[in-house]
């Protein structure tokens, strides 16, 4: 479900995002005020509202009393990550949540432990008519449950003790308070990947981090840089696969703490010309860079 529920759009923009005509942007380079009213067209109708918000906030809430039911969930924590956290989440964005396990002597959690935990948390939700349209995968890398919430319509992912997905939402999000145009672009980006099908990494396409990712690499080498490398924010090594247990001793306090600090000496330090580069132009230019490197 990484791409997301499909947006009406209209009539209009459906030329500039949907094949066959998915560079149509690129073509536009020339017209940048068209290209702008075609950027603030997209982003009017995808950035969500204080309502859409709150709706992921009431579907967190649903997951939390579903694990109320649940006798061996007792102590469990419910912790949002991905771009509802990052602040990167179009309208028709997945909700992804970690369902933190207690782990007092501080082992990982088996791959069993955590299907067994979604299993009965899959049936808490529909014994509660939380959840429809369910989607157990319990063999893939890292176990899954999806469902849609039946009140708030809301698409769910829930994991669990997904630490690398929370730590990385929140790298994004520190990086996304430096400039907003990173967010806009974050936005346009991933709507255009899913008009092209291209956000979907069940069939080897791209994830949604990965798109940030090229959206932040983008930033960092426009001439003058919008964002810094990203070891001047965050110096940590962020491990794959298993836990890193060694890791988990650097929280989210210290995480935020180091972003605020970082942040605040590039700011200071970026006393040269301030790039004022338009969404369009940035836009256009994402897409011409890699013909150029090729090139």
């Amino acid at each position: 479900m990484e791409g997301g529920n499909p947006i009406s759009y209209p009539l209009k923009l459906i030329d500039y995002i949907s094949p066959p005509r998915g560079f149509k942007m690129v073509e536009l380079a020339q017209n940048y005020h068209e290209l702008e009213k075609c950027t603030e067209d997209i982003l009017s109708v995808i950035k969500p509202t204080e309502d859409d918000r709150n709706k992921r906030l009431h579907a967190i809430q649903e997951i939390v009393n579903s694990i109320y039911l649940v006798s061996s969930l007792g102590d469990a924590a419910v912790k949002p990550f991905g771009s509802f956290v990052s602040n990167l989440y179009a309208k028709s964005g997945d909700l992804d949540v970690s369902v933190e396990l207690p782990n007092k002597y501080g082992f990982p959690t088996s791959k069993e432990k955590k299907q067994d935990v979604l299993r009965e948390l899959m049936i808490a939700l529909q014994r509660e008519g939380v959840a429809r349209d369910v989607n157990f995968i319990p063999t893939a890398r890292v176990p899954i449950l999806q469902y849609v919430s039946n009140r708030f319509g809301i698409s769910c992912d829930i994991s669990i003790d997904n630490y690398t997905g929370r730590i990385k939402s929140k790298v994004l999000y520190w990086i996304s308070t430096i400039d907003e145009r990173f967010g806009d672009m974050v936005l346009l980006v991933k709507e255009w990947a899913k008009a092209q099908n291209i956000n979907d990494p069940k069939n080897g396409t791209l994830n949604s981090y990965s798109l940030c990712l090229l959206v932040l690499f983008h930033f960092q080498t426009c001439k003058p840089a919008i964002l810094p490398p990203l070891k001047e924010i965050f110096d940590v090594d962020i491990p794959e696969g298993e836990t890193n247990w060694t890791f988990l001793a650097f929280n989210e306090k210290n995480l935020d703490k180091m972003c605020v600090e970082n942040i605040a000496k590039f700011r200071r330090k970026d006393t040269g010309q301030r790039n004022q580069s338009s969404l369009s132009h940035l836009l256009a230019t994402f897409f011409e860079k890699p013909f150029t490197a090729i090139f």
